[in-house]
Formats: C-alpha cells, sequence, structure tokens
C-alpha cells in the first residue's frame, strides 16, 4: 500500500497539462487548453484541460478527472499503478507499506492532529463571539481596527483567553489527547511536566490548508508590553509547514482563477483588509520571506502576481532583493507600494473600500521598471552606485525565464537607465552564460557516469538572440552541426570526462554562443529541446524530420561528394588518420574556431563604440567587456597554438 503522505505528495506535484500533454496535443483557448478527446473519435476538439483547476473534462463523451484518473483510463491501470507512473514521471519515491497496525495508527495521529486543531479553531471562535473577556477585549480590538463581523467570521478570528490553561483543559475535559495539544504547539508542557496555553490573551487568526482544514495559528497579542512578543505563530509539526503555506488561500483560491492576478501582502491583517475592499484574491506569506513552494502554489491558480508593498523605504528595498526567484517561476510581478507610513491594512481603512480599489488600479507597475526607480532615485548622480544598479537590474531580468519578456525589459531599462540597449543585452548573456557554468558543470558531472544527459541542461537559459539573420559564420556554424549530427551520439572518453555524449559536450559548450543563421538556430533549438526531454536525437531523426528545411540540411551534412580511396595508404604508404579516430580534436576545433570567429566580431563592435562613448560608467562597462573578450581570446588561441602579440 502506497503511503498517504506519498500520495499526496505525488497528486501535489503532478501537473494536469503535462500528463495529459504526453498523450494528447494540446493548444491554448481563453482559460483552457483542449485537444481532440483520446477516448472516442472527433474531428473537433472538445476535451478540455484546467490548469488551474488541476482537472480535464470532455464534452463529447463525458469523460473527466484529475491526473491519477486520467492515467488509469488511458492506460488502463488500476489506482496504485497510475500512482507509480505519476511518481516515476517526476522521480518521486515511492514509499510502500502494508496496511500493519502501525500504519493505520499513523494515519490516524495525522487525523487526531487535524481534529485537535479544528477544535482549537471552534473553541476560540466561540470565545470571541459568546465570552465576556473575548466580546470586551478581542472582538472589540477587532472592530476598533474597522473590521467588519461578516469579514471576522469569514475568516473564523478568535480570542484566546488570558488563563494559563483554558484551551488545554477544555480540550482535555474532550476526550483530547495531551500527546496531540503537545504536537500542534497548542499546549506546551513546564519544566515540572504541567500543561499551558500557547496563546493566552492574544486574537486568533486560524490558518486553513488548501482544501479548508485548520493546520495552525497566529496569535496577535493585545498588551503593550515590549517584552511580549507581537505575534506568535504554531510551531512545524507533521500537518503545518510554514514554508508550504499562504493565510487567506482557502479564501481567495477562486477568485484568484477568476482574476487571473493574486495580490500578495505581508501579514494577516492586510488580508483581512483588502477582502474588506472587496478584493479577494490576496493571499499573505504570513510574515516570514517568500519561499518556491509558496510561489508554485500561486502558479497553480495563475502565473499573475501583484505585490502590495508597505510604505516603508527600507521594508520596500529588502523586499526587492527576495522577489527575483518570482521572477525565476516565470510569473507575471506588478508591483504597487503605498504612501510613507502605510501598509494595505492602514491605508485601506484611511480611504476607504472604493478609493483602495482604485489605487491599486493605478499604481501598479512591472517589478523591473519598479525596481529600477526606486534604485536609481536612491543612487542620485553617483556614476559607480549607478553602474552598480545596471548590473543588479539586469540580474533581475536574467531570472526571466521567457526570452521575449526579458528583451521587452531590457528594451525599456535601456530608455529609463539611459545606456545603450546592446551594452544591456551583452551584460544580461555574460550573466546568464556565468550561471550556465556555475550549474550545468555541476549536472554534467553528477552524471557523467549515465547514460542520460541532465533534462534540464540548458532550459529556460539560453542568451538573448539580438543578431538578425547573417551569413558572416556560415561556414563555423554549419562545421559545428555536422559534427553534432554526425557524432552527437558518440560517447566521450577523454581526460577527465567519461561517459559523455558528444551532443551533450557540444551542447555544453554552445550556451554562449548566438547563431546567426535562422535555419542553424532552429537545429541547435531541436537539439536542446531534445535534451530537456531526456534524450539524445540520432542523425536518422534529423534525415526524417518533419521540418524539410532541417531534413534537407542534416543530409546534405551528412553527404559528401569525395571519398577516400582505399588504394591511397596501399600505393602510397602514407596513413590517413579517420576523423572519428581523433575526435576530440575535430570536436574542439569545430567549438573553437566559431568561437574565435564570434568574439573577434564582437571586440571590434565595442572597439568602435569605445572610440565614441563619453559617459564614464558606459566606458566602464565596455571596457570589463572587452577584457572579458580577450581573456576568452587567450583560451581559445591557446587551444590552436596561437601566440597573440599585443
Amino acid at each position: 500500500m502506497i503511503t498517504a503522505e506519498t500520495i499526496e505528495k505525488i497528486k501535489e506535484t503532478a501537473r494536469i497539462e503535462e500528463v495529459v500533454g504526453d498523450f494528447v496535443h494540446l493548444k491554448k483557448r481563453g482559460s483552457s487548453l483542449i485537444g481532440n478527446c483520446p477516448f472516442h473519435g472527433e474531428k473537433t476538439p472538445s476535451f478540455h484541460v484546467s490548469v488551474s483547476k488541476g482537472i480535464y473534462k470532455c464534452f463529447g463523451c463525458g469523460v473527466a478527472g484529475d491526473s491519477v484518473r486520467f492515467v488509469m483510463d488511458h492506460e488502463k491501470y488500476s489506482y496504485p499503478e497510475a500512482l507509480k507512473f505519476l511518481a516515476n514521471k517526476y522521480n518521486i519515491e515511492v514509499e510502500e507499506t502494508v496496511e500493519s497496525k502501525e500504519n493505520i495508527e499513523l494515519n490516524s495521529a495525522r487525523e487526531s492532529l487535524y481534529i485537535v486543531s479544528q477544535f482549537a479553531a471552534n473553541f476560540f471562535e466561540d470565545q470571541l463571539w459568546n465570552s465576556d473577556d473575548g466580546k470586551a477585549i478581542g472582538l472589540s480590538y477587532f472592530k476598533e481596527r474597522g473590521f467588519r463581523e461578516d469579514i471576522i467570521k469569514k475568516f473564523n478570528l478568535g480570542y484566546s483567553p488570558d488563563v494559563w490553561d483554558a484551551l488545554t483543559q477544555e480540550a482535555l475535559k474532550s476526550q483530547h489527547t495531551e500527546e496531540y495539544l503537545e504536537k500542534t504547539g497548542l499546549s506546551i508542557r513546564n519544566e515540572k511536566g504541567k500543561l499551558y496555553d500557547r496563546f493566552r490573551g492574544r486574537v486568533m487568526f486560524p490558518i486553513h490548508n488548501f482544501t479548508g482544514r485548520v493546520i495552525g495559528f497566529g496569535g496577535r497579542t493585545l498588551k503593550t508590553d515590549k517584552n511580549v512578543p507581537k505575534y506568535v505563530n504554531s510551531p512545524e509539526s507533521d500537518i503545518y509547514h510554514k514554508s508550504n503555506v499562504l493565510y487567506g488561500l482557502f479564501q481567495a483560491k477562486k477568485a484568484i482563477r477568476d482574476n487571473d492576478n493574486c495580490y500578495l501582502v505581508e501579514g494577516y491583517a492586510d488580508v483581512l483588509a483588502v477582502h474588506q475592499a472587496y478584493i479577494e484574491n490576496v493571499v499573505a506569506s504570513s510574515g516570514t520571506s517568500l519561499t518556491i513552494e509558496q510561489i508554485r502554489l500561486i502558479a497553480r491558480f495563475t502565473q499573475n502576481v501583484t505585490i502590495l508593498y508597505d510604505g516603508d523605504a527600507a521594508g520596500i528595498k529588502a523586499s526587492l532583493r527576495g522577489l527575483d526567484m518570482i521572477l525565476e517561476e516565470g510569473l507575471n510581478v506588478k508591483v504597487v507600494s503605498f504612501p510613507n507610513g502605510d501598509d494595505p491594512d492602514s491605508y485601506m481603512h484611511k480611504v476607504g473600500a472604493g478609493a483602495f480599489k482604485t489605487y491599486i488600479e493605478e499604481q501598479r507597475q512591472d517589478f523591473i521598471l519598479y525596481k529600477a526607480n526606486i534604485l536609481l532615485a536612491e543612487a542620485g548622480k553617483d556614476p559607480i552606485k549607478k553602474a552598480g544598479i545596471i548590473r543588479d537590474i539586469v540580474e533581475s531580468i536574467a531570472k526571466i525565464p521567457d526570452n521575449i519578456k526579458a528583451s521587452v525589459f531590457i528594451k525599456e531599462c535601456s530608455h529609463l537607465l539611459e545606456i545603450e540597449e546592446r551594452v544591456l543585452l551583452t551584460e544580461l548573456n555574460a550573466i546568464k552564460l556565468a550561471k550556465h557554468k556555475k550549474t550545468s558543470t555541476a549536472k554534467l558531472v553528477s552524471q557523467a557516469s549515465m547514460d542520460m544527459p541532465p533534462d534540464d541542461l540548458f532550459a529556460d537559459d539560453e542568451p538573448i538572440r539580438e543578431i538578425p539573420i547573417a551569413e558572416e559564420d556560415r561556414e563555423q556554424e554549419l562545421e559545428v552541426l555536422r559534427v553534432l549530427i554526425t557524432y552527437g551520439n558518440e560517447l566521450v572518453y577523454w581526460e577527465g570526462i567519461e561517459n559523455m555524449y558528444v551532443g551533450t559536450f557540444i551542447i555544453q559548450n554552445l550556451a554562449d554562443v548566438v547563431f546567426k543563421n535562422g535555419l542553424f538556430d532552429r537545429v541547435v533549438k531541436l537539439y536542446w529541446n531534445s535534451i530537456e526531454k531526456g534524450y539524445l536525437p540520432t542523425a536518422n531523426s534529423f534525415f526524417h524530420n518533419d521540418d524539410k528545411e532541417i531534413a534537407d540540411l542534416a543530409i546534405s551534412l551528412s553527404s559528401s561528394q569525395y571519398e577516400l580511396s582505399p588504394n591511397w595508404e596501399k600505393k602510397h604508404g602514407i596513413y590517413v588518420k579517420q576523423e572519428a579516430q581523433h575526435l576530440k580534436k575535430t570536436v574542439l576545433d569545430s567549438i573553437f574556431h566559431l568561437k574565435r570567429k564570434k568574439i573577434n566580431r564582437m571586440k571590434k563592435e565595442v572597439q568602435e563604440q569605445l572610440k565614441t562613448e563619453k559617459d564614464e560608467s558606459n566606458l566602464e562597462i565596455l571596457l570589463n567587456q572587452f577584457s572579458l573578450m580577450k581573456r576568452v581570446e587567450m583560451t581559445i588561441s591557446s587551444h590552436f597554438g596561437i601566440v597573440i602579440n599585443e
């Protein structure tokens, strides 16, 4: 039997568009993906996939379900077999157990944590509305903050009495055990072994998981004592992992889907305030640093995130540093900042719901441009600071996996930063190359003994192709493609490298190369995409490619009208090494000839810019680029045994 934790992980990881997309060609239509139903014959697509909901439905034959059901129906698998299929697809280790007494108790233990958490939520909510202290202290606090009763009830807010063990005693009376009170963190055991409440004299914010079950709490003190922490949160438990939770997501998920946007705020009260402005698509990171897991949770519902910043300048600058990972996940990020001293909560109550909604609609702007404006204002006219800011901004753009979006931001920032677009593009590609060298090398080393190359070796990080089609490097590019297609499936046994394919080696070393010929570029991308899917294409696969231009090129590169006579060695006593017998030289020569041609042209372009550039900060950037190119040139020349005289 597959454990409940494994099943949950499989279902959370499996993406419906990827699972179905392995069997059905899907096209975007509105908010859905559509294709021809695999379960009945049809010419007009009626099979719809909802990415945000994680389900599919055919409006022709009526089949419907989630990722697991699709695999079961399509592959005729049992439920466990379908789970194992998905686990294998996403490299999830399957933990299986027999239905032992211990396993039953383990599942029962998790359920007990949920049950006692819900009991506590009910207790706190009852105290808020029905006890004298709850109404006089807790409910009065929320109303003084301007929150309506419907908002208080919507989020099941509560009050924990200022008594040492009020919740603990009530839970024990209701047959809940001390063990689960401790494991949820609701109760703490002192040195004498006595249990007492973690949350005392605090207003309570229950935290729900994706399906609406209570998994933890945040408690705010109403005391002014500086020695008392303002907020106390539940500790980590078997059901609560704060890095995987967004406060308010259960209440917001439908609105996020409907509006195709998620507002992200910092605290509990901010979520309540934005809801009170009749904007429901809002969640909070609950005062913790935003995590990759939280970002991916948002991405299940929308690709658009709008950050609502506090007006504090220091807080804004600190937050900027943590938002690049949202860009890395491919989400579109906009920002709204409030007047200094205000946060979403205070500003909404200051101006009212209508004005608040208008403000965030009119003030939001793209994160990259917002960041540029903030940092430029701070730098003033200091050229050194400006140079650092330019690199900081380009580093953020480099996080964006979509090259078209990145190109648009480069163009916008070129005007804003008053620096040539080409300079920013060069810096962008340098950053991407540095990242490749750092990450892909580690992957290659770790998989050197395997027959399969890394399946995400160059995903999302190819350089921006800013140079138009030209024929300047045609012969060098053709030679690289010839070697790639002809010898790509040959294994490398060179010094320091074993069990690596020639194709993988060449692709690794093309990470910083821009192919100027459009057809040649398509061939390289096709090779990259094959590696991403976990296999190396053969020459034969290129010969029979559906793209006729690619097929014709591959056949041409693999054919020659000349052939070395077998009598050459016999007649003349001269032995000529065959290309395959010195493959290392063939491969390296093809790569370095191409790089040498490109680096020489790039040097000339920079030299021309140096002649006319007057701005000191731009000159510094150009000189750094020229220095980098010289170092690359020296490396290439040493391969050919060429001495460069300066």
